[in-house]
């Protein structure tokens, strides 16, 4: 009896390629399932999303305007149509005027971008106050971030020129969305199970997944993070009521008593 072949099929992301097609594939599952959930009831007028078109994190989502951007870092091929209209734009210079948009999504985007600390900070000046921030990324202190570093050595051998990515954890991610004046809402890890290439053999490490979820948590192959942009407003500050002076005039003094005063005579 023919055993059954099971095809993964492509992501059509240069970055993830170092996890194998298998692993990227359930990555890309597990962001499409949060992103449904996180962000299908965030309100606003404006989103979107810039890299891995594969990824469809607005689909759930009810704003009358969403965009699929692509950055400078990926190739026309993989662009959906959205993209193909002519919506790139340069992760570190975006050409939104301040304080438009309601939300943006970053798949991927601050590892692949040249420099991510520009990119977030276009991204605090581009959201309105409240606005929401969905960010995803490989955590380097996994067994995902071990390959994938290993992957990002490579590149940068084959290409010294270029950039060839970085991997950024968790908990720095949160101290720069603190200095742009974020606040962390939610942080969710996932993807315990070794890197492979075939689909087999990762389910065959789900077990993983479970026991990872319970007991080790932080040490999850990838993560997300939704962030909120907090702006601080004025306050009125009540003045303390006037001390009330007693006037000298009206004040008692006391004086001695006499005798005389008292009604009693002198012996």
């Amino acid at each position: 009896m023919a055993s059954e072949i099971i095809e993964t099929p492509p992501i059509g992301n240069a970055w993830l390629a170092g996890l194998g097609s298998a692993t990227a594939m359930a990555l890309l599952d597990w962001e499409q399932t949060h992103a449904d959930v996180l962000l299908a009831d965030v309100f606003g007028y404006h989103a979107l999303q810039l890299g891995w078109p594969a990824l469809d994190s607005l689909r759930a989502n009810r704003m009358p305007h969403r965009w699929n951007a692509g950055a400078e870092y990926e190739s026309p091929g993989q662009a959906p149509q959205s993209c193909l209209e002519g919506l790139w734009m340069d992760s570190r210079a975006w050409p939104w005027p301040a304080e438009s948009l309601d939300l943006v999504v970053l798949p991927h985007t601050l590892e692949q971008s040249a420099d991510a600390h520009a990119c977030l900070r276009e991204v605090e000046r581009v959201l309105i106050p409240e606005g929401q921030l969905f960010i995803t990324g490989i955590n380097p202190w996994s067994l995902w971030g071990w390959r994938q570093s290993h992957f990002v050595r490579q590149r940068r051998a084959a290409d010294p020129q270029g950039h060839a990515g970085q991997l950024l954890s968790c908990n720095r991610l949160r101290d720069w969305l603190g200095l742009l004046g974020f606040e962390v809402q939610v942080v969710q890890f996932g993807g315990w199970a070794p890197a492979v290439q075939s689909e087999r053999w990762r389910k065959r490490w789900l077990w993983l997944d479970r026991l990872g979820q319970r007991w080790w948590p932080i040490l999850g192959g990838a993560y997300l993070i939704v962030a909120t942009k907090r702006v601080p407003g004025g306050r009125l500050l009540t003045s303390r009521p006037w001390r009330k002076v007693r006037s000298a005039a009206s004040s008692t003094v006391p004086v001695a008593r006499t005798d005389a005063s008292a009604g009693h005579p002198r012996p």
